[in-house]
This record gives C-alpha cells, sequence and structure tokens, in this order.
C-alpha cells in the first residue's frame, strides 16, 4: 500500500472547517474582547489549555481535528503509525509558543487603559489603541510569527510528501485515511 499525503487543499479544507466548528468559541472570545477590558487576561490560561485539547488530545486520540476527521485526513508519524501525545505536542509548539506569547504581550497595553476608555471605544478602536500601546517586541514577534505561517506554506508546496515546517519537527505527515492499494487496483506495487 502507498499513503496518499494530503496537499495544500485538503488541509487548506480541514482547516476551514475547523474554523467552523470552533466559531461559538470564536464568537465568545470576540464578545468577550469587546465588553472587558481585562477579558484577554481572564482568558489566557483556559485558551491555552483549549488550543493543547484541540491540537494535542485530538490528535493524538483520533489523528487529527474534526475538520481533517471529517475530510478523511490523519495525521501519522513518518512510519505509518499514529502519533502519540510527543508529536502531537511537537506539531502544534511553534504555534502554541507564538499564540502565547502575542497573547501575554497584548495584555500589558489593557493595564495602561481604563475601564472609562475602553468601553468608549468601538471594537476597531480598540484595537487601534492596544497595538498603539503594545511593547515594543510585539512587532518583530509578530513579524517572526508571519514568516513562521509563510515558511509553513512554502515547505508544504515544495516537497514530495506533502510536509509543513511543523511536521518535519514532530517527525509526521498528513496522509488521506484510505491508502492507494495497487493490487486491488489492478497494478503492481513498484
Amino acid at each position: 500500500m502507498i499513503l496518499r499525503y494530503a496537499g495544500f487543499w485538503p488541509r487548506l479544507g480541514a482547516h476551514f472547517l475547523d474554523f467552523i466548528f470552533l466559531s461559538p468559541f470564536i464568537i465568545f472570545l470576540l464578545w468577550g474582547n469587546s465588553h472587558y477590558r481585562l477579558f484577554p487576561l481572564y482568558n489566557l490560561i483556559p485558551s491555552a489549555l483549549f488550543g493543547l485539547f484541540f491540537s494535542v488530545y485530538l490528535v493524538r486520540h483520533f489523528g487529527g481535528t474534526p475538520g481533517k476527521l471529517i475530510l478523511g485526513i490523519r495525521i501519522r508519524k513518518l512510519e505509518r503509525e499514529p502519533v502519540g501525545y510527543r508529536e502531537a505536542f511537537l506539531r502544534y509548539c511553534p504555534e502554541f509558543l507564538f499564540s502565547l506569547i502575542l497573547s501575554i504581550v497584548l495584555v500589558f497595553p489593557l493595564f495602561q487603559m481604563t475601564d472609562a476608555e475602553y468601553s468608549s471605544l468601538t471594537y476597531s478602536q480598540k484595537a487601534k489603541r492596544v497595538y498603539e500601546l503594545a511593547p515594543k517586541c510585539y512587532t518583530p514577534i509578530n513579524n517572526l510569527y508571519a514568516i513562521w505561517v509563510w515558511g509553513e506554506f512554502v515547505i508544504l508546496l515544495t516537497n514530495k510528501r506533502k510536509r509543513a515546517l511543523h511536521d518535519f519537527i514532530a517527525g509526521t505527515v498528513v496522509v488521506h485515511e484510505a491508502p492507494l492499494d495497487f493490487q486491488s487496483s489492478g497494478r503492481k506495487d513498484t
């Protein structure tokens, strides 16, 4: 049997389905951020734990996030075995660290604002004000994160097994659930 590697489009589709699946959580976060100045601080640990549950626990126990499962793609070790907690965590680690660091950095501006100032601003004005007050380290960290994300796409699109950077870090590959069986399709495996 030959593995069929899941490329850009199936993985993008899985991310889109995950976004739909997570939309109630995202809407709750947007609502909380717009109504309560310190909501990002109170939500920091619950969001980090939820991210670990979604991207590590589900990947370890089911072979992927809900979007991947719906589309019939799974995350596997290079040896075709199911991933363990180590591989699942290593895959998620760069995104987790960037998200956590950026979230912590963006909490500091909230302490420089009053509740009255915060509640008087529109949602876009709040975001603009938070970025204005953000520590100087925010921009380079955010730029590194953007480089990481674009690097993921470039690497994914330019290697035979369609692995992204986080796949290389974790020793994983994303494959279609049903591998090609050349014997049953009339071709011989070479």
